[in-house]
């Protein structure tokens, strides 16, 4: 890789960088390619980023940001997940982790706030952004449905009192 083909990879993370609200750091020391291709492509699926890069360009593509904080975990074979949803790429990294114990988590920046193992473990146990506007569409219905039953409720109350009564006067017409 010469000069111009690095800063240009620089400047494609940084602008990267500018576009996502999470980035977390992973050693993948011992994964084989195929592995890394199927995490990279688990990433894709829910929407997030995998690169392995030099930690000397990521580190320069991280000045200015505010992912800058994490730079102190890229050492040795490093590899950054990213995402603009705030739990897509923490989400599969940390099942992945859980699955391969050849790719080890060693943090995570959130909006600026850096966050431990633990912190990007109890980040990939919330609901994806998916799953809450599913939740939230679920409740915004539910009342409606609600408020319709209850206002049909008294007409078929009335509906069935009245045709109680004429069952009883043909009873007693009978």
């Amino acid at each position: 890789m010469d000069r111009a083909e690095k800063q240009e990879l620089v400047t494609t993370l940084n602008e990267s960088f500018s576009k996502i609200s999470l980035l977390v750091v992973g050693h993948y020391s011992g994964l084989t390619v195929r592995e890394i291709t199927d995490l990279r492509r688990q990433m894709l699926a829910a929407g997030a980023s995998f690169k392995v890069s030099k930690n000397r360009l990521t580190k320069l593509a991280l000045q200015g940001t505010k992912f800058e904080a994490i730079s102190n975990l890229l050492t040795g074979p490093t590899a950054i997940a990213y995402s603009a949803d705030p739990i897509a790429a923490a989400k599969v990294a940390v099942d992945y982790a859980k699955k391969n114990d050849k790719f080890v988590l060693r943090g995570a920046v959130m909006s600026g706030q850096v966050l431990d193992v633990n912190g990007v473990k109890a980040l990939a146990a919330l609901p994806s952004l998916n799953e809450l506007r599913a939740k939230l569409v679920g409740l915004v219905q539910a009342p409606a449905t609600k408020i319709a039953g209850i206002l049909q409720a008294p007409g078929g109350q009335l509906a069935r009192v009245l045709a109680a009564y004429a069952a009883k006067d043909e009873a007693q017409a009978a």
